[in-house]
């Protein structure tokens, strides 16, 4: 069973470095682009079989490691 862990920004936190890349795309001339959220896709290969335990173990993972909850939210898909 695989994992996949989207980790972003909370609305309200700045991200200097979703500016810094929006900056960079309209100096390469893609003008078009008013903002830039980055963040971090994790996945996980797991030995569960049970879809929903699977995904409450990301969760206890995420909120123990993975992310930052303070300043950070996540989604978790399980395949």
């Amino acid at each position: 069973m695989k994992a996949r862990v989207t980790i972003m920004l909370k609305d309200g936190v700045l991200d200097p470095q979703g500016e810094a890349i929006r900056h960079a795309l309209g100096g390469l001339g893609h003008h078009g682009v008013s903002g830039v959220r980055q963040g971090k896709l994790i996945e996980l290969d797991l030995d569960a079989t049970d879809a929903e335990a699977a995904k409450a173990e990301v969760a206890r993972m995420c909120e123990g490691l993975l992310a930052n909850t303070v300043i950070e939210k996540y989604s978790i898909e399980i395949a």
